[in-house]
C-alpha cells in the first residue's frame, strides 16, 4: 500500500464501514500484539526503551526524555498518541515525524503479516487501530536502526499494546480520573492499571502525588521486586521563576552537591514536575551505562517541544491551544489563568468527546470566562453541540453555539479585543482541527504579503 491507502485502511479499523478483508476487531488484551510482533521478528526487543504511563503528563514527559536522549547523541524513536494534525506525529525518528514512505513501508509489512496470521488461524480477528499502529512503530524503529525508544502508553497500561516491551526504566506520571469506563471508578483501580507496566526486577520512576496512587504503585513495585524512585524523595526545586508562562528552576538531587538547571519552553508550572520525572529517568539510564550527563539533561529539557498543550499561537488577542480533556487538566488550566492571566478577559472555545467528564470540566472552567463558544470536533465520538449545550449552559455567563470549529474560531475573534485571551480546549481532536487551520491561515496570509516578481 502507498501512504494514503495505509492511512485510510487504518482509520477504518473498528468502524462500521470495515476495510476490505477485515474481520471483526479482537477484544482488549495483549494476545494480538504479542502474536503479531513475534511474527514480525519481535522488533520491540530491537532497542532499549523507556515506557511511560499516567493520566496527565505522560506525553510531555516522553517528549522531554526523547529530547534529553537526543541531546546526549542517541538516535531515538518516540511513540505517542493521539496525533493533532497528521498520523505521522505518533511515530518520530531522530526528532522528526516518520516520512510517508517509511510509514507505508512499515504498514505494508505489518498488514502482510496480519493477513498471513489470520489465514493460518493464529489470529482470530484483525488487530485494532492502536495495535496496528503500535506494531508499525515497533517495525519502523527496528528498520530505522534507532539507539533508544520512548513509548507512551495509549490508555491504562496493563493491557495496553505497548506493554509487551521490557523497559530499562518505567515511568508513571500523575494519576487522576479519566477513561473510568475502561480503567475503573477509583484512583486505586486506575492506578492499578497504570502500574501494570512495572515489570519483574524493573526500575520505576513515579511522579504521582495522590497518596492512594502512590500506595498502589509502591505495592506493585514491591510485589515485582522492582526498584521504585519517587521524585519527591530525590529532588528539591529551588529558584523557581516564570516568564511568559514558562518556568525555570534549579534542581538539587539528593546526596549530590551538583545542581541541575531546568529552563523549560513548555508553558505551565505543572511541566516542572514532568521535567523531574524525565530527569530521574535519565539519571537512572546513566546508571545503566547510557551516555547521559547533566549537561545533556539541561539542553534536552530546554529543547523539548510538545504542541497543543498551552501552546500560544497568536498575540493581540492571544490565542492558546490546550488539549485539557479531563478534570485534572482543567485544574491545571485554571492554575495557569490564575498565575499568568489574572485581570484579563478570557474567551473559551470548547468541544469534547462523549466519554469525558464534561459537567465537572465545564463547572470548573465556564464560570471563569467571559464567553463560551461550544463547538463540535470533526470526530465520530464528539458530543453534538446541542447535547453539549444542554449539559453545560448553566455554568456559563455568556454562551454561543457554533457547530463548525473554524467558524467558532472566527466568531471568537469578532468578539475578543486585542488585550483579551482566547483558549481552545476540551479535546485534542479540536485542538488538532484548529491548529491545522490556524497554521494554514498564517501561511496563506504570509503568501499574500510576499513581493511579486
Amino acid at each position: 500500500m502507498n501512504y494514503d491507502e495505509a492511512v485510510r485502511y487504518l482509520l477504518t479499523l473498528g468502524k462500521e464501514l470495515a476495510a476490505p478483508r477485515q474481520a471483526r476487531v479482537q477484544k482488549f488484551d495483549l494476545a494480538n500484539i504479542s502474536i503479531l510482533s513475534e511474527s514480525l521478528g519481535s522488533p520491540h526487543r530491537g532497542s532499549p526503551c523507556v515506557h511511560i504511563a499516567g493520566t496527565n503528563g505522560k506525553g510531555s514527559t516522553a517528549a522531554m526524555l526523547d529530547s534529553i536522549l537526543r541531546a546526549a547523541g542517541l538516535r531515538t524513536g518516540l511513540y505517542t498518541s493521539p496525533h493533532l494534525e497528521r498520523i505521522n506525529e505518533r511515530i518520530r525518528i531522530a526528532g522528526e515525524d516518520i516520512s510517508g514512505a517509511a510509514f507505508a513501508e512499515s504498514f505494508t509489512r505489518v498488514e502482510t503479516h496480519i493477513e498471513a496470521l489470520m489465514a493460518s488461524g493464529a489470529l482470530a480477528a484483525h488487530p485494532t487501530f492502536f495495535e496496528c499502529l503500535t506494531a508499525l512503530a515497533y517495525d519502523a524503529f527496528a528498520h530505522a536502526e534507532i539507539d533508544f525508544a520512548v513509548y507512551e502508553v495509549g490508555m491504562g497500561g496493563r493491557l495496553d499494546a505497548t506493554n509487551i516491551v521490557t523497559p530499562e526504566v518505567a515511568v508513571i506520571t500523575q494519576i487522576d480520573f479519566d477513561h473510568e469506563a475502561y480503567l475503573g471508578h477509583s484512583i486505586e483501580q486506575i492506578t492499578g492499571e497504570k502500574a501494570g507496566i512495572i515489570k519483574s526486577g524493573g526500575w520505576v520512576v513515579s511522579s504521582a502525588e495522590r497518596p492512594e496512587a502512590r500506595a498502589v504503585i509502591a505495592r506493585r513495585a514491591a510485589a515485582m521486586d522492582a526498584r521504585l524512585v519517587e521524585i519527591d524523595a530525590i529532588f528539591e526545586m529551588e529558584e523557581v521563576h516564570a516568564k511568559d508562562g514558562c518556568y525555570s528552576a534549579v534542581v538539587s538531587p539528593a546526596h549530590s552537591k551538583k545542581k541541575i538547571a531546568v529552563d523549560l519552553r513548555l508553558p505551565g508550572r505543572f511541566q516542572l514536575r514532568n521535567a523531574l520525572a524525565a530527569i530521574a529517568a535519565a539519571r537512572l539510564l546513566a546508571q545503566r551505562g547510557f551516555p547521559i550527563d547533566d549537561d545533556s539533561i539541561a539542553r534536552g529539557l530546554a529543547g523539548a517541544r510538545w504542541p497543543g498543550r498551552l501552546e500560544r499561537m497568536a498575540e493581540k488577542p492571544a490565542l492558546y491551544l490546550d488539549g485539557s480533556h479531563n478534570p485534572a487538566g482543567a485544574r491545571e488550566l485554571l492554575a495557569f489563568w490564575d498565575g499568568h492571566l489574572r485581570g484579563r478577559k478570557i474567551f473559551l472555545i470548547y468541544g469534547a468527546m462523549r466519554d469525558k467528564a464534561v459537567d465537572e470540566i465545564s463547572g470548573l472552567l465556564f464560570p471563569r470566562v467571559d464567553t463560551v463558544i461550544l463547538t463540535e470536533p470533526h470526530q465520530s465520538r464528539a458530543i453534538s453541540v446541542e447535547v453539549l449545550r444542554e449539559m453545560t449552559h448553566h455554568h456559563a455567563q455568556n454562551l454561543e453555539v457554533v457547530s463548525d470549529p473554524v467558524q467558532a474560531l472566527e466568531r471568537v475573534f469578532e468578539l475578543a479585543h486585542p488585550d483579551d485571551v482566547i483558549f481552545v480546549t476540551g479535546s485534542l481532536y479540536l485542538v488538532g482541527d484548529l491548529r491545522k487551520y490556524w497554521l494554514g491561515r498564517a501561511l496563506t496570509a504570509n503568501a499574500h504579503t510576499l513581493p511579486t516578481r
